[in-house]
């Protein structure tokens, strides 16, 4: 399989770049609303709508032979990725959409730190200068004491984070039970967690904002679909730096239809993060061990 992928990394790359216009059409179009829904029920309401795209995984979560660990480890996964959901979409409504694209850039830098307290992963110095030079990166998006932070800077932080500790909880359970039934529950238990914060929250969207967020599941649910071809046709190593197209094309977006102007800093620092990224891939690679998702993995 991986040497069928090693010879078609044209086919790898063109996915990889559909998979990035998707996740920039789910952030252009959740920037769209303008926060005339509250972000808990947006985000509600998009994974809500995207539970039509379960109806042909529905036979494989029925069949699933579900223990107790898993019931709990599931839960867990959908009240941590319920908060970071909600908190991905208040950034959107506080802070330009390249800012958003680059700080989730960390996703993978915190999976990298956290494996090694929960899946026992060993930190050379060479991985540890990387992790280094992505929260320099971070710092530079940031620039704390040169500019003042907007609480959507603080919920985008804490998005990768909480995010990061999603994929993990993933990572335990995906061995056990297949990949329709990792998607399905997650969209399941998302579902029922946002509901509490949505309902506390809640204004009647119109029929267009009901449009917008089933196009923001639309999207989105391509965009997962596309990665995993990607991820069929190369090698990570070979698609990873193509996410940094998500970056060019946000900092487009913006400027072209949000008036956010195209900050140098925020597109050399989300460079280095993902550069850092890279690294951690091709080490993973040639250790021939895999705990660094890539960037846009974690389901959205």
């Amino acid at each position: 399989m991986e040497t069928d992928a090693a010879q078609r990394p044209g086919l790898g790359i063109f996915w990889m770049m559909f998979t990035g216009l998707c996740f920039v059409a789910v952030t252009a179009l959740v920037k769209t609303l303008g926060g005339r829904v509250p972000a808990a029920e947006s985000a509600f309401l998009r994974y809500l709508l995207g539970l039509v795209f379960l109806i042909p995984m529905w036979p494989s979560i029925r069949t699933a032979k579900m223990t107790p660990r898993l019931w709990k480890l599931f839960t867990l996964r959908g009240v941590v990725h319920s908060v970071g959901v909600a908190m991905w979409f208040y950034a959107m409504t506080r802070i330009p959409i390249a800012e958003v694209t680059a700080l989730n850039y960390l996703n993978p830098v915190y999976v990298t730190i956290l494996a090694v307290f929960f899946l026992g992963e060993k930190l050379a110095l060479r991985r540890i200068a990387a992790i280094a030079a992505a929260l320099v990166g971070a710092l530079i998006i940031l620039r704390p004491g040169f500019r003042e932070l907007d609480a959507g800077h603080i919920a985008m932080l804490g998005t990768a984070f909480v995010f990061s500790i999603s994929y993990l909880l993933a990572k335990i359970f995906s061995s056990e039970v297949n990949a329709a039934v990792v998607v399905g529950m997650l969209s399941v238990t998302v579902t029922i967690g946002l509901a509490p914060m949505a309902f506390a929250v809640w204004v009647w969207p119109s029929w267009g904002d009901l449009g917008i967020l089933f196009g923001v599941a639309c999207f989105a649910t391509a965009g997962h679909y596309t990665m995993t071809l990607a991820f069929a046709a190369a090698p990570i190593t070979v698609t990873q730096p193509i996410t940094f197209l998500q970056l060019v094309w946000s900092v487009l977006l913006g400027a072209l239809f949000f008036g956010e102007p195209a900050d140098p800093w925020v597109i050399a620092g989300g460079a280095l993060i993902l550069g850092a990224v890279v690294f951690i891939t091709w080490r993973e690679a040639v250790l021939k061990r895999r705990v660094t998702p890539a960037v846009g993995e974690i389901k959205l």
